[in-house]
């Protein structure tokens, strides 16, 4: 039996359609900002096979619509519409996977799939069991809200990250851990499938019941912190938004600096073995203001979720500086500093302010960007 062509386009079209949602995130980025390199921040958290993926190739045969881009060997993207609904693949395995009567238990995978068919939609990244890492406290110090407990001096790895302008030349002193991306195996996930997973307070149950996680463990507290985080509102005059997908950060990004921006992080270019140590400023490139204050720049901070997630906000009263930094033990970073010129609404009690020993308002505050955060900066 033959399908009428009417029927054929249809399905090709949602086909097609599907296959939007997993084409490479960097596609969007190179069609939204062409002279803008992708920071390491992001490529790191991109889906390895997300990076090959060249080209979109649409087949219509006896098995219904098949949409493959790029590669042909399994693992690469692959939407198939058929009796078992639409199918895509993205990641390792078998990229035109047999209907199976008898559901199995869900096995642990690499990569991201989604299948979006009689079952609704279902997203897999990475093996389950602990999908995030436990922050500290219910807030980034990173958020301009952000109270911080007298112990949390004593404990809290971020105290380090913030010191005053006054003290960006060549020769000062740091005591700094720049510590690997964490929760590496949280990556992005298109735009389409991240918009249909709920991201609310609301429906928290929904999210760790998606992602198999306990409800009551410290994933789940984790969790809960981001969105509340997520959906507090900003101090005045401060624009955020937590962006669920690369191509939701780079509309946020250009929707307040344009399409003419650089995008940083924080490089190491040689490794450490030790978990912390003294770093100085070199004077071998020099510190560099990338720009910012009175232009405004968009920092984009790392949550701790099941899958990327980053704290965007916009403050038009900070500076960008690129600070060259050498370990004791040679080892080198090109370290991205965020400097706030205006801290005069944040709260008293922020962690910057007990590190310094500083009031709000009165001088510039500094923080170095750990490895996976991103900032853009109007060229």
């Amino acid at each position: 039996m033959e399908f009428p062509l009417s029927f054929i386009f249809t399905l090709l079209n949602l086909a097609v359609a599907v296959t939007h949602a997993a084409l490479p995130p960097e596609v969007y980025w190179k069609s939204k900002l062409p002279t803008t390199p992708m920071p390491k921040a992001i490529i790191d958290i991109l889906h390895p096979d997300w990076v090959e993926e060249k080209s979109t190739s649409v087949s219509v045969g006896k098995g219904g619509v098949n949409v493959d881009t790029g590669k042909t060997k399994p693992g690469g993207t692959s939407v198939n519409v058929g009796k078992g609904g639409v199918n895509v693949n993205v990641g390792h395995g078998n990229p035109n996977p047999k209907p199976n009567p008898k559901p199995k238990p869900k096995p642990k995978r690499k990569g991201t799939s989604v299948s979006v068919g009689k079952g609704g939609v279902n997203v897999h990244t990475g093996p389950k069991g602990k999908p995030v890492h436990v922050g500290v406290g219910p807030h980034s110090p990173f958020d301009y809200n952000y109270a911080a407990s007298d112990t949390q001096l004593n404990s809290d790895p971020n105290v380090a990250l913030f010191f005053l302008e006054k003290d960006l030349h060549q020769g000062t002193k740091f005591n700094l851990h720049f510590t690997p991306t964490s929760n590496i195996e949280a990556t992005f996930l298109p735009r389409t499938v991240a918009d249909s997973i709920p991201f609310s307070s609301n429906k928290v149950s929904d999210t760790l019941n998606e992602f198999s996680i306990t409800p009551g463990s410290d994933e789940a507290q984790t969790v809960k912190n981001t969105l509340s985080e997520c959906q507090e509102r900003g101090i005045k005059g401060e624009e955020k938004r937590c962006v669920t997908s690369l191509e939701s950060m780079v509309d946020f990004a250009t929707s307040k600096l344009g399409n003419t921006v650089d995008a940083v992080s924080t490089e190491v270019t040689k490794e450490s073995a030790l978990q912390q140590q003294q770093y100085r400023i070199s004077g071998y490139s020099g510190v560099k203001n990338l720009g910012g204050d009175h232009k405004g720049v968009v920092a984009c901070h790392k949550e701790s979720y099941p899958y990327a997630v980053f704290y965007c906000h916009k403050s038009d009263s900070t500076k960008v500086y690129s600070v060259p930094l050498e370990g004791a033990d040679g080892s080198r970073v090109k370290a991205v500093a965020v400097c706030h010129t205006d801290t005069s609404r944040w709260n008293p009690k922020h962690l910057a302010f007990k590190v310094l020993k500083v009031q709000p308002g009165t001088v510039p505050v500094c923080h170095f960007l750990p490895r996976d955060h991103v900032v853009f900066v109007p060229k």
